[in-house]
């Protein structure tokens, strides 16, 4: 899952990549909001992460622009300010989420992918599709209650599709969630890793419509 993470301080923007990294996302990185209104508005992403405190555009300004303009992802705040108003102009502005600094990585983790999985209409760490089951807190799946061992790209291409059961997905949107900004549209790294997930599950758990994409059934051979 792709995510923007909008943050002008360089040692804590590490720390919070390297986490969302480690959890499976595919970090993109702002330090200013002129950039990441930009980023925000011709990008597809599962989730944002943003700060108040930007230079030359507030964060509040940004979010705004944002769902001026039709853009949809959730988006959990950050800001080392605590007063009620701020707060509740941020969720008024269209935050989903907000968190005050300093705050616990686990629980930043936790709460984006709670954030994804609402937005796909899941409201459980757990993925079911057919017999194929996804557990996002673990990081691991289950066909037919026997656990598969995944490489860190095979999963995190399962994860998305999971998370997009009620239709297919282009060859060039799994890309873009699987690499980020750049190394998107790489269809035949897809291809290649669909090719080996159905060598571990079989070829019915995913399936291929020419034209149209894939889509995650869990069916067994």
């Amino acid at each position: 899952m792709r995510v923007l993470l909008v943050e002008d301080d360089p040692d804590l923007a590490e720390d919070v990549a390297q986490a969302l990294t480690a959890a499976g996302f595919v970090v993109d990185r702002c330090g200013n909001g002129e950039d990441a209104w930009f980023q925000g508005d011709v990008e597809d992403y599962a989730l944002a992460i943003l700060d108040l405190g930007l230079p030359r555009l507030d964060g509040l300004s940004v979010l705004k622009r944002w769902r001026g303009g039709g853009r949809t992802m959730p988006v959990l705040i950050l800001t080392a300010r605590g007063d009620w108003a701020e707060k509740v102009e941020g969720i008024n502005a269209g935050a989903d989420d907000y968190m005050a600094k300093p705050f616990a990585i686990g629980e930043l983790i936790a709460r984006a992918r709670a954030l994804v999985r609402r937005a796909a209409g899941h409201s459980s760490p757990l993925l079911v599709a057919g017999e194929l089951t996804i557990d996002t807190a673990r990081m691991t799946a289950t066909l037919g209650g026997r656990e598969v061992q995944l490489s860190q790209l095979e999963y995190r291409l399962l994860n998305f599709l999971g998370h997009q059961q009620s239709r297919r997905v282009s060859a060039g949107e799994i890309a873009d969630h699987l690499y980020g900004a750049s190394d998107g549209h790489d269809t035949n790294a897809v291809e290649a890793i669909v090719a080996r997930l159905r060598r571990k599950l079989g070829n019915r758990v995913i399936e291929t419509q020419r034209g149209f994409g894939y889509m995650l059934t869990g069916k067994i051979d």
